[in-house]
């Protein structure tokens, strides 16, 4: 983790295992360009949790990538910007968002309301895109990499509980299952 001296809060934490991350996407075709059957992923995550905004996030050294994307409004072109409240794009800086604190921690993250922790409330999505929760888990394949992330954030605080961590991980395990069925063939 890097740590800010003039703000006195941890920042995004260091990524050691993103080189591997990056070929292991690659190996798998994955992460670099928006995918019909990822979007459908994050549609039907947005049907499940009831949520407004849903993401498969793929993280590499400098960026995530949303190779799913769910928004209000349907799914976003990979031209589409982010900016100005509420605004989403395929792309967010690597120090934006929690997704990359799901993939070095390797744990799902559940934020009812991001302004009860301070270590979150100062990311730049809450006053750029006014996300208020977050629900996240990683995407750990077969070969013990986080890939990834999928999310759910709202510009609402949610109280997602138990049920929302047993949902989102279980979402997780799904999207594993497929991505692992399409590097066998069977998808």
């Amino acid at each position: 983790m890097s740590y800010d001296p003039t703000g006195h809060l941890l920042l995004t934490p260091i990524d050691q295992e993103a080189p591997t991350r990056v070929r292991r996407l690659r190996q798998l075709g994955i992460g670099e360009r928006p995918e019909a059957v990822f979007d459908e992923f994050a549609k039907k995550l947005a049907e499940v949790t009831a949520a407004p905004y849903t993401m498969v996030n793929f993280i590499d050294e400098n960026r995530q990538f949303f190779a799913g994307l769910h928004t209000p409004n349907g799914p976003q072109s990979v031209s589409d910007v982010g900016t100005g409240a509420g605004a989403v794009s395929r792309y967010m800086d690597r120090d934006h968002g929690y997704c990359p604190h799901v993939v070095v921690r390797r744990k799902a993250l559940v934020l009812e309301d991001v302004c009860d922790y301070p270590r979150f409330a100062g990311n730049p999505v809450v006053d750029e895109i006014g996300i208020r929760s977050y629900l996240g888990a990683p995407l750990i394949d077969r070969t013990g990499v986080a890939l990834g992330t999928i999310c759910v954030v709202d510009t609402e605080p949610r109280p997602w509980g138990r049920p929302g961590l047993e949902t989102i991980k279980a979402m997780a395990a799904e999207l594993v299952e497929k991505i692992h069925r399409r590097e066998d063939g069977l998808f």
